[in-house]
């Protein structure tokens, strides 16, 4: 691979939806794409529309944990290596598909992964910018918002 040429003409993108990635699991295949000539990737969180075929409202806290996770694979790999995190909400799982998750309901949870990334973490002070921000007066993470 390394020979081949291609890691000077893409850029890769790891994906995982999990919240629960394998964190050293990321971190050594990291190394290993950067033994094969690709010296930054690319990292694919989501922040909707990846918990289930049929999902109609989006579980904050399973999407907060997500980027959690990627924060934790960002501060154990190499300074340079991270392009950055793309945010992904999934309406579809195929063409073929019903919508799920349409964007008005997942707005909150975009809100909070964004600011989780931002903050580097989630804490009090980001649920209580992001109520601020959303005009919300009870931010709910780990139930489905009303």
């Amino acid at each position: 691979l390394s020979g081949s040429g291609v890691p000077q003409l893409v850029q890769l993108m790891i994906w995982d939806y999990a919240a629960d990635i394998d964190v050293e699991g990321k971190v050594q295949l990291i190394e290993k794409y950067r033994r094969c000539g690709f010296s930054r990737v690319w990292f694919a969180s989501a922040f909707k529309g990846a918990t289930g075929v049929n999902q109609s409202l989006t579980l904050i806290g399973h999407h907060l944990r997500n980027q959690l996770e990627w924060l934790q694979v960002a501060s154990r790999s190499p300074a340079d290596v991270l392009e950055g995190i793309v945010l992904t909400g999934w309406q579809r799982y195929d063409h073929f598909s019903v919508l799920c998750e349409l964007l008005p309901v997942a707005i909150p949870s975009l809100a909070v992964c964004l600011q989780a990334l931002k903050n580097g973490g989630y804490s009090e002070k980001v649920k209580e910018n992001v109520e601020k921000l959303l005009g919300m007066s009870n931010l709910e993470i780990d139930t489905f918002m009303r």
